[in-house]
């Protein structure tokens, strides 16, 4: 038989061995490691076929690194060998070994192979960690035994188990620190993110460099691991092995990351089944990430456990702390280690004693590890012990170190047990587009705010919140509003109406006063309500202040109420807080407290005080008072109202010589991000203008992010847009000039305007943010209400945040003669939520109102780049 005969039919044995494998795998649903180990051994057998046909120099030897080394094997995984050599190979020999390798290539086997000698191979793994790492777990395949006994022999003697623990721990946290720190990442890789598959490996490689069988039940046996531990540990490598198992099947390649339409299609193949509020991918990730925190938390345990193994340090300053505690070296540690068992109410203890002792940085692996073990304990007659009641919200009442605290409960299970609700949402993610973060990482993120603010080194990132939180007496009362704002997320229903009853129950139960019940109630039920009114309302309209003053009624439950609107908006993801949304939400908060008979904030003092700090900008410039007068004749109340004192500076230097101009007044102008600016537009109110304007930015592939539109008393569109481009990062005063110029003269010309033709069938998928908003699409909704005046109508529509979106909506309200009088669009990540102002003939009949927003809705979800089930409300 020839050699390539022999080669198809080998490559052909291979597939059909591996196709086996992974059938039986699939339709008996058996162990994944034993799927693993099979396809190890498949590749065994073809390679020691390889080899009677194509033999190695006869003093070689073929060893596996690498998973294949271990003995691991997936489906699509490389397969990395090492050729042992006893000397510097002949040409003959040479000749061999490349016949060899060209049969695996010809098999389609994906190969990383060395050849070294033994000396090469210990010279190289004291200069690099990876190859140490690949022969602290070779194996034998097949050639000259004696060969690789020898390598074996010397590197064992070469090996310095310290050294290598340090290489591989610094390996770790730079892992780590690539991926962010946090094993909740949107998308994340299963075996090399935080928590992933990696630090599993991790825990094997300093066990077998510690001279320990890399197995779980030795590494407890050892006394490096508890029971416990090793059967978390266990189970979590088992889901990881199942879950990349599938993964490569999906892929077909090797391919360890779990991007979004992946987590769609691995929890169809996977057999998870929605539930009414969760999508099946959403419970795929809860799973992976309860997994992740579980594999994260002890893999730093036996981080320190190995580092106290391989340098133990001899000189121990010990001194006691009470009878159940004492510091070693500045660590928080427990005297007895069935201390939590004999007295379960030291599963909260712990962390109050750390807070109130400053000479303790931290609370000890030993403890830590004991209060994992041991969370069991917190059941329910513990959740209903008043002395666990007082000891709870005595760690939220210190004044340093609750955020500590309360992340280092969150991560060693202790809050979710004591908490149950709060266990639902731990790994919960939110693929709404706008959260970036876990229910539970979210949660904390917000507690972590609020406590920013009571920090003056913190005052600059919002100097209101500093000020409102100093004179805030009960700061207590907002963590737990935090902690229970968001968790009735995925129940379906409504979640803040929802949460609103878990914080009642919990406030019952800890014996809270009344009026402390019904202000955390208030709080969590309306935990929304500031952020849609002054995002989504004319904040200039007197009457959506009242509606809102009525609703809060008190200054402490505004001062509450803003504080934790602030802290959650934050929380959510790092993109969706700008400086435009602050004073939105700082401008409601004053109008509000003038409302509710603070004196210091009535609205015309606001007024005033705007008015005068805009004078002062003005007035730097040598402006006189005579023609910024002249300008700001033509202003009403409610411009002073909307804009802030900087943007009513800009306006009049630029527009007090333009007040009745015949041409568009265009300007643009830098803003505190690179590939952001703001652009002005004036020009005398007209039909179409704002689908010209939108016309613009979509052909310039500018997106709109936000905008207030504005008519003045004489009749003239005032447009304020902030808009964003990675074009303009490093060329801003070019685009700046660029846009002044061409939108100018695109509305002075006032060409005939053609029907949007938008095609986003093909949008790139290659950020995150792209290929959430694919796989995770937000139903287009719309809402069309009468405002409280009854002269206007307000628009509100949710939608995925896609390309076109406002040149679209810009021609429907042109087709059906809608006059715009205020935008106000927001993106929130992946996510916009437009509120328009209008007001037009079509309105006012039943059957062309729903033609109107019938139009809105088809267009929305012709823009989707997947289809999505719309709903008009």
């Amino acid at each position: 038989m020839n050699f390539t005969a022999k080669s198809f039919q080998l490559k052909e044995k291979l597939r059909k061995q591996y196709d086996q494998a992974i059938e039986l795998y699939t339709h008996d649903r058996s162990r994944p490691d034993e799927l693993l180990i099979s396809l190890r051994k498949i590749v065994d057998r073809i390679l020691k076929e390889v080899a009677t046909d194509h033999p190695l120099p006869e003093h070689a030897c073929l060893c596996a690194v690498g998973g294949y080394g271990r003995g691991e094997l997936y489906p699509s995984s490389d397969i990395d060998l090492l050729i042992l050599i006893k000397e510097f190979p002949t040409l003959a020999e040479q000749e061999l070994l490349e016949v060899f390798i060209a049969a695996l290539w010809d098999l389609g086997l994906e190969v990383g192979h060395s050849v070294r000698t033994i000396t090469e191979c210990l010279e190289e793994a004291r200069k690099d960690i990876t190859i140490e790492t690949g022969l602290l777990e070779s194996r034998f395949i097949l050639g000259n035994k004696s060969n690789f006994q020898e390598l074996q022999k010397r590197f064992k003697k070469q090996l310095n188990p310290s050294s290598f623990y340090r290489a591989k721990a610094l390996e770790y946290k730079q892992r780590h620190k690539r991926y962010a720190n946090t094993p909740y990442a949107l998308e994340p890789n299963c075996k090399e993110s935080p928590g992933g598959i990696r630090d599993i490996q991790f825990i094997h490689w300093i066990a077998r460099a510690a001279g320990i069988t890399p197995s779980w039940h030795r590494l407890v046996s050892a006394g490096f691991m508890t029971e416990n531990e090793a059967l978390q540990m266990k189970t979590a490598e088992s889901n990881y092995q199942r879950l990349r198992i599938e993964l490569h099947l999906l892929n077909k390649k090797n391919d360890d990351r779990l991007l979004f339409d992946s987590q769609i299609a691995l929890a169809r193949k996977l057999s998870i089944q929605a539930e009414q509020s969760k999508r099946s991918s959403e419970l795929l990730m809860q799973m992976y990430y309860q997994d992740a925190r579980t594999v994260y938390v002890i893999s730093g345990f036996m981080m320190q456990i190995f580092e106290s193994y391989f340098f133990e340090n001899q000189q121990v300053d010990e001194q006691l702390l009470g009878e159940d505690f004492k510091i070693i070296d500045e660590e928080l540690d427990v005297i007895h280690d069935d201390i939590f068992q004999r007295k379960p109410q030291l599963l909260l203890k712990t962390f109050l004693v750390f807070q109130q002792n400053h000479q303790v940085q931290t609370i000890s692996v030993r403890t830590q590890r004991l209060i994992w073990d041991s969370v069991d304990r917190i059941d329910e007659q513990f959740r209903n012990n008043p002395i666990n009641h007082w000891l709870f919200l005595q760690i939220l009442q210190q004044p340093t170190r609750v955020v500590q605290s309360l992340r280092l409960m969150s991560f060693l299970n202790v809050l979710p047990a004591y908490i149950p609700a709060f266990n639902k949402v731990v790994g919960q993610m939110q693929h709404d587009l706008y959260h970036v973060y876990t229910v539970d990482e979210h949660t904390l993120m917000v507690i972590r705010n609020i406590r920013r603010f009571t920090l003056s080194e913190f005052a600059d990132e919002n100097p209101l919140a500093h000020q409102v939180m100093e004179n805030f007496e009960d700061r207590w009362l907002l963590y737990i509003a935090a902690l229970f704002h968001d968790i009735a997320k995925g129940r379906g229903g409504d979640h803040s109406a929802l949460g609103a009853l878990e914080v009642v129950e919990f406030a019952r139960l800890h014996n809270l006063q009344e009026k402390h019940i019904e202000f955390l109630r208030f709080l969590v039920a309306e935990h929304l309500l500031m952020s849609n009114v002054a995002q989504k309302r004319d904040l200039s309209d007197e009457e959506v202040i009242r509606a809102f003053a009525a609703k809060v009624n008190t200054q402490s439950r505004l001062a509450a109420l803003y504080l934790l609107t602030v802290a959650d908006i934050r929380g959510t993801s790092p993109k969706v807080w700008n400086s435009w949304k602050a004073k939105l939400i700082e401008n409601l908060y004053y109008l509000c407290s003038s409302a509710l008979g603070d004196n210091s904030f009535n609205r015309s003092q606001i007024l005033e005080q705007r008015k005068k700090e805009a004078k002062a900008l003005i007035r730097t410039k040598g402006m006189t008072d005579e023609q910024r007068d002249l300008f700001w004749s033509k202003m009403d109340n409610a411009y002073f109202l909307r804009h802030e004192a900087d943007d009513i500076a800009w306006h009049t230097l630029n527009l007090f010589e333009h007040t009745d101009t015949e041409q568009a007044i265009v300007r643009a102008r830098a803003t505190d991000r690179a590939d952001a600016m703001q652009i002005l537009v004036f020009i005398k109110d007209q039909e179409a203008l704002f689908e010209r304007i939108a016309s613009y930015f979509h052909e310039q592939q500018i997106n709109v992010y936000e905008a207030q539109i504005h008519t003045s008393l004489n009749g003239y569109a005032l447009d304020s847009f902030l808009v964003e481009s990675p074009r303009f990062i490093g060329d801003s005063t070019t685009f700046e000039k660029s846009i002044e110029k061409n939108l100018a003269r695109k509305l002075d010309l006032a060409y005939p305007l053609s029907a949007p033709d938008i095609d986003n069938a093909d949008l790139p998928t290659t950020s995150p943010g792209q290929r959430r908003s694919r796989s995770f699409p937000v139903r287009p909704r719309v809402q069309l209400d009468r405002e409280e005046s009854g002269r206007y109508w307000r628009l509100q529509i949710n939608t995925t945040d896609t390309p076109g979106i406002l040149y679209s909506l810009a021609h429907i309200f042109s087709q059906f003669k809608i006059n715009l009088r205020m935008a106000r669009l927001l993106t929130l990540g992946e996510r916009v939520e437009d509120i328009f102002i209008i007001e037009g003939q079509f309105l006012e009949g039943q059957h062309s109102q729903l033609n109107f927003e019938r139009a809105i809705i088809d267009v929305l979800n012709e823009l989707l780049p997947s289809t999505s089930k719309s709903v008009t409300n």
